[in-house]
């Protein structure tokens, strides 16, 4: 499966999933040990904003200081990353440029699996941390898990890109398993 497969699908899903977020659930905890719900927002806004230009063969802007005038709920910013990001990612030549990723230059058609990846995991943080429900297509989690496994690499699990993994529970799912592969507590 193509990353802007899973990506097509991902981030509709992500853009439900923050448009049930309700104003009172933004300071939550999130599985994601560094995060709130309103700290996971801002690092997939920020990511998106920042990649975007880098899929389309731009310099990426300097980053936005913090607005203090914020609203109290970031869905429209976040659904506008969003399409900015996944219109990025589907620009002719996107997958086939090198995008300088948090952990080194890599092809684009490689970063973007890694964003399906980081998208799917916030997904189920921002999810858990709200009580919403969260189900992708196996097909999409399997595409995630099988690049996930062969991608990550030891020196990635520093505790700030990926945290050690964790032992999913007996009976676990796809998703609860990519989700211990990441890090999380399941």
């Amino acid at each position: 499966m193509e990353p802007t497969e899973q990506l097509a699908v991902i981030v509709p899903m992500l853009t439900g999933v923050v448009g049930r977020i309700k104003p009172v659930q933004l300071a939550n905890q999130t599985p994601c040990a560094a995060f709130t719900v309103q700290g996971v927002l801002d690092h997939m806004i920020g990511g998106a904003r920042a990649f975007a230009p880098a899929f389309r063969g731009e310099q990426p802007p300097d980053p936005a200081p913090a607005r203090a005038d914020r609203a109290a709920h970031p869905v429209t910013e976040f659904r506008q990353a969003m399409v900015e990001l996944l219109d990025a990612v589907n620009a002719p030549g996107a997958l086939d440029r090198t995008v300088a990723a948090p952990f080194g230059e890599v092809p684009g058609s490689v970063f973007a699996r890694f964003v399906a990846f980081d998208g799917l995991i916030h997904g189920w943080d921002l999810a858990s941390a709200t009580g919403q429900a969260y189900d992708p297509p196996l097909e999409v989690v399997v595409a995630v898990d099988g690049f996930a496994r062969e991608a990550v690499t030891p020196e990635m699990r520093d505790g700030d890109t990926f945290a050690p993994e964790t032992e999913a529970p007996a009976g676990a799912g796809a998703l609860e398993r990519l989700v211990a592969f990441s890090g999380r507590s399941v």
